[in-house]
């Protein structure tokens, strides 16, 4: 049987996920309902799928998809409550809200329903993203399913939902951390003379690049930075640089941050 998957909420994440469903599901398969039409229907009509609305989308999905901000929960679940309680057929809620636990769901919606939690990144848009996800009360086929449909988003990971905030403080806020990096980065060769369109493609790339052996490899980035590190050469007094001004701490102290935001969302 044909799943329906519906996105509630066209916004970066809910849009980046539904274009990444659209990869290896039907566009006849997919619905989008967003608060302004307009973007929904532009979205819908970018990847064949169906404009909805927020009822319709709870009404008729398998899998009901609320992309929206942790603050608009409230009123959403007020919306969807009775249209949830009134179904006869089987569905599953899938929430990407940073903060907002399973059990607050459920709450909410004033129902025992089917969850699966996930935190996706931006990069999912591209293919190359990480979803966390925890599933509670769904059938084993229908977390496979699920998986199966967000294949083209990138890697899936399961997480305990107790370690949700500290795994979305990495992969959620992450690539505005390498993203600030690369600019910076970029920044630095322009100030030794690089065109920025240059500066800007041989930071990206070499982050790519990195990432690319280290997971390739399975070293330890700390062995990979080393290896990078002769003696009396200029990567090395780049490190040292970065040490000097607390980089490693900072990086660390964002993290945090973010973790603690999340917590508080909570």
């Amino acid at each position: 049987m044909e799943k329906i998957f519906g996105f509630i909420g066209a916004g970066n994440m809910g849009g980046a996920l539904a274009r990444s469903a659209a990869r290896t599901v039907p566009g006849k398969q997919i619905l989008i309902a967003n608060r302004t039409a307009a973007k929904a229907e532009a979205l819908a009509a970018e990847l064949g799928a169906c404009a909805s609305d927020n009822i319709t989308a709870a009404q008729r999905a398998d899998y009901i998809i609320l992309g929206v901000k942790p603050q608009m929960f409230p009123e959403l679940t007020a919306e969807l409550a009775p249209v949830l309680a009134a179904r006869q057929s089987p569905f599953v809620l899938v929430t990407m809200a940073a903060g907002i636990t399973i059990e607050r769901l459920r709450a909410l919606l004033h129902g025992d329903w089917p969850v699966i939690r996930i935190m996706p990144n931006t990069p999912c848009s591209v293919g190359r993203g990480v979803i966390l996800y925890t599933a509670e009360g769904v059938e084993d086929a229908d977390v496979r399913a699920f998986l199966a449909a967000m294949d083209g988003a990138g890697e899936l990971i399961e997480l305990p939902e107790t370690l949700f905030d500290a795994g979305s403080a990495v992969s959620g806020c992450g690539p505005a951390f390498v993203d600030l990096f690369i600019e910076a980065m970029a920044d630095g060769g322009v100030a030794c003379g690089l065109p920025r369109a240059a500066a800007l493609r041989l930071a990206a790339r070499t982050a790519e690049g990195a990432a690319a052996l280290l997971l390739g490899s399975g070293r330890h980035p700390g062995e990979l930075k080393d290896a990078v590190c002769s003696p009396g050469g200029t990567t090395i007094q780049g490190v040292r640089a970065l040490e000097n001004a607390a980089f490693r701490g900072a990086v660390i102290e964002a993290v945090i941050a973010a973790w603690a935001k999340n917590r508080d969302l909570g």
